[in-house]
């Protein structure tokens, strides 16, 4: 028993008095707060994107859809208030006069408290679009786009450049 309190006793005096040996300083004091960082693990096949803050792409991307959501819904809305509403339909007409949908949230919040008419439209557009984002939207028709829309570009592009940096003459009638 003797024995194993004096290991556990040993082990508990190196981690409290760690030993003094240390290597020398480096002359320059900032190189110091360099010396002490822990290497950054990045532990992901993906490409790592600067200059995002704290969002990531995705992330922006998902505000903008989310924005475009909101467009959607009261086209939606306005489009069915049309053909049976009238008086509501040139109400919310008014308000998009005035008031803009770059911002969604922004815009419903405004619409929400213009008066109880308002408040009633503003919900029916959220209720739209929660509808349409989890219901109606393709996202694998979105995915699809994407990629062959950067595909058909990265294409024309690099055409473009070959064509002009080579001299070759194409024939019109292709």
């Amino acid at each position: 028993m003797e024995s194993s309190s004096s290991l556990l006793h040993h082990s508990y005096l190196s981690y409290f008095n760690p030993p003094k040996l240390r290597k020398p300083s480096l002359s320059y004091p900032s190189m110091q707060k360099f010396r002490n960082r822990k290497p950054t693990c990045i532990c992901s096949n993906k490409m790592y994107v600067p200059g995002f803050g704290e969002a990531s792409p995705e992330a922006k991307v998902a505000k903008h859809l989310h924005d475009f959501f909101t467009y959607v819904a009261v086209r939606i809305v306005s489009a069915q208030l049309e053909s049976y509403n009238p008086e509501a339909y040139m109400e919310l007409r008014e308000f998009l006069d005035t008031n803009s949908v770059s911002d969604g949230d922004k815009f419903c919040a405004a619409l929400m408290r213009r008066s109880s008419r308002h408040m009633k439209l503003a919900l029916r557009i959220l209720e739209v679009r929660s509808a349409y984002c989890k219901n109606d939207f393709e996202w694998d028709n979105l995915q699809r786009l994407a990629f062959k829309n950067v595909d058909r570009s990265n294409t024309k592009l690099m055409r473009e450049y070959v064509l002009e940096t080579s001299h070759v003459e194409t024939d019109p009638d292709k």
